[in-house]
């Protein structure tokens, strides 16, 4: 079967927390023919296990690498990579994602009132600014 996964069962599979419901999780995403990953799903993943679960930076980037080089993983990889990218350069996951998703939409600058998001990007080479 085809399944999307929701970030609970994503933040219950890596994290293990809830025993039965870990097994579980993890018992769907060992089973199902391709688990669809939406970005929604992996930004609220990243915020989850950095601010609810307090795991290290380099722990999650390693997590969601994992994640998104799942054989049976569907998932936009640029665009998680581009999250990626920022949030190992101490920025917001999520930041990265959007940014990465106004360029593809064909937007010339990310415009934000986050300055820590607007520098993070500018020292990337991207074109930002504060509104």
């Amino acid at each position: 079967m085809k399944i999307t996964a929701d970030t609970s069962i994503l933040v219950r599979a890596i994290t293990g927390d809830e025993p039965r419901q870990a097994a579980r999780a993890q018992s769907e995403l060992a089973n199902a023919e391709a688990v669809a990953v939406p970005l929604p799903v992996l930004c609220e993943l990243v915020w989850v296990l950095s601010q609810g679960y307090g795991i290290p930076t380099t722990d999650i980037a390693d997590a969601v690498r994992r994640l998104i080089h799942g054989a049976t993983v569907s998932i936009d990889k640029a665009a998680a990579e581009a999250g990626l990218m920022h949030l190992e350069a101490g920025g917001d996951f999520a930041d990265g994602v959007i940014a990465y998703e106004g360029r593809r939409l064909g937007a010339a600058i990310f415009v934000s009132f986050d300055k820590k998001a607007v520098t993070l990007l500018e020292k990337r080479g991207f074109l930002a600014r504060l509104a």
